[in-house]
C-alpha cells in the first residue's frame, strides 16, 4: 500500500468517526506549509500533499510538517458529484483535525461557515430535498420554481448558490465544524508572525476599525477575530457584527470578511460587502489568503495586473502609496506598504505538479525536494 493509499484509508476511517485532537505533541516542525482552498476530491488533496513529500508512511502528515489550511474544505464539483463531495469533505476535515493542534492549523472559509449559516437549520433529508429543487430550478432556468424554493427555504440566498456553491452539506459536517471552532482548532485567522496573518479572504483597516478589533499586530488581530467567531458559533446561524453575515433570500449572498475579494476600484462599505478596496489593506501586514483565483483577481484589478496568468501558481498583490501591483509568484512587501499572497490555485482544475504550496518559513513556493 502506498503512502497515498494509506492516507485515503485513514481519512475515510476518520470521517466515519471524527474526533478533534486538542493536544500538541511538542515535536519540532521544520517544514511549515500553507495550502490554498482544498475544494477538490480527497484523493487529489492528499495526492498534492504526497507529491510534495508531506505525508508520513502512516498516512498522516509527516512529523516534521505543519500544514496551514486556508479554508473552504467543502463543496467541490457539480450536482452529480455531490454525494462523493459530501463524504470527501467530511473525511478531509476529520483527517486534518485528528492531527496534533500544532501540526494542522485550520482557517475557516465561507463554505465552512455556510454549514453554520445558510444551512444552520437543515437536516440531511431537508438539504437533499432543497438541493434537488435548487438543481432543477437552476439548470432549467425556472424562475417560478426558484422563487418557490426560496419561499420554502428563506435561509437560502439563491437557487443557483444552493445548487452550485453549497452542494454537499451534511449534518455531520456542521457538527464537526462547530466542534472544531469551539475547540479552537478552526479559527477566523492564524498569525504566523507579528506581521504575517493567514485568513480566508482578507481584512482591511476599515474592517478592523469599524468592528473595533484589536489591531496591535497579527497576533492580536487573529486572537480577536477568532474569539468573535467562537462566540458566534455557539448559536448558529453565525453572524459577527461588522464582519460576517450569511446569505438569505431576503438579501441574497452573504458578505463580510469571509466572502469579500479585492478590487482596484473604490467600494462603498456595506454590511454585506462582497468586494473591498485593496488600498485599505493594513500597512506593514502580509496577509496569506485563499478564496479567489487568478482570473478573478485579474478581472477585479485589471490596471494593476502584470505578466501572464499561471495555472496553479501563488500570486502577490503589493500595495504602496495607493498604487497596486498584482503578479504571479511571491513578491516582497514594499517598505510602508501592504501585501496579500494568494494561495487558491483552483486545485480541482489544476494538476498537482503545477499547484503551488507556500513555504511560510521562506515565503517562497514550497519545493517538493525540501526535507
Amino acid at each position: 500500500m502506498t503512502r497515498l493509499e494509506r492516507a485515503l484509508s485513514l481519512a475515510y476511517s476518520r470521517g466515519e468517526a471524527p474526533r478533534v485532537e486538542l493536544s500538541a505533541d511538542g515535536r519540532a516542525r521544520t517544514r511549515r506549509v500553507a495550502m490554498g482552498d482544498p475544494q477538490a476530491p480527497l484523493e487529489k488533496v492528499l495526492g498534492l500533499l504526497d507529491y510534495n513529500g508531506l505525508l508520513g508512511d502512516d498516512g498522516a502528515l509527516a512529523p516534521d510538517v505543519t500544514l496551514v489550511s486556508v479554508g473552504d474544505h467543502f463543496d467541490w464539483g457539480g450536482g452529480a458529484e455531490a454525494s462523493r463531495a459530501r463524504r470527501d469533505g467530511l473525511a478531509l476535515l476529520a483527517w486534518l483535525l485528528a492531527h496534533p493542534r500544532d501540526q494542522a492549523l485550520l482557517v475557516a472559509g465561507n463554505h465552512d461557515l455556510g454549514r453554520l449559516g445558510e444551512f444552520a437549520g437543515f437536516d440531511d433529508a431537508t438539504f437533499l430535498s432543497a438541493h434537488h429543487e435548487a438543481l432543477a430550478a437552476y439548470t432549467l432556468r425556472d424562475e417560478p420554481r426558484a422563487l418557490a424554493l426560496l419561499a420554502a427555504y428563506p435561509q437560502l440566498p439563491t437557487a443557483e448558490l444552493a445548487a452550485r456553491d453549497f452542494a454537499s452539506f451534511s449534518v455531520a459536517q456542521r457538527e464537526l465544524v462547530q466542534e472544531a471552532i469551539a475547540a479552537g482548532r478552526m479559527s477566523a485567522a492564524v498569525a504566523l508572525a507579528a506581521d504575517v496573518l493567514v485568513l480566508h479572504a482578507g481584512v482591511t483597516q476599515d474592517d478592523l476599525t469599524e468592528a473595533a478589533v484589536e489591531a496591535a499586530d497579527a497576533f492580536s488581530i487573529a486572537r480577536d477575530l477568532s474569539a468573535r467567531l467562537r462566540t458566534a458559533a455557539v448559536s448558529p446561524p453565525i453572524r459577527i457584527a461588522g464582519l460576517h453575515e450569511p446569505g438569505a433570500a431576503a438579501h441574497g449572498e452573504g458578505g463580510g470578511i469571509f466572502y469579500h475579494r479585492p478590487t482596484s476600484q473604490p467600494v462603498s462599505r456595506t454590511p454585506l460587502r462582497r468586494r473591498f478596496d485593496a488600498r485599505r489593506l493594513p500597512a506593514g501586514l502580509t496577509q496569506i489568503v485563499g478564496h479567489i483565483n487568478d482570473p478573478k483577481c485579474r478581472e477585479l484589478m485589471p490596471s494593476w495586473s502584470i505578466g501572464e496568468p499561471a495555472l496553479g501558481d501563488l500570486r502577490t498583490l503589493q500595495m504602496c502609496g495607493g498604487r497596486g501591483r498584482y503578479q504571479s509568484g511571491v513578491a516582497p512587501i514594499e517598505p510602508g506598504g501592504a501585501r496579500m499572497i494568494f494561495t487558491d490555485g483552483s486545485l480541482a482544475r489544476t494538476p498537482v505538479e503545477r499547484y503551488a504550496l507556500l513555504d511560510v518559513v521562506t515565503m517562497t513556493r514550497f519545493s517538493p525536494t525540501t526535507r
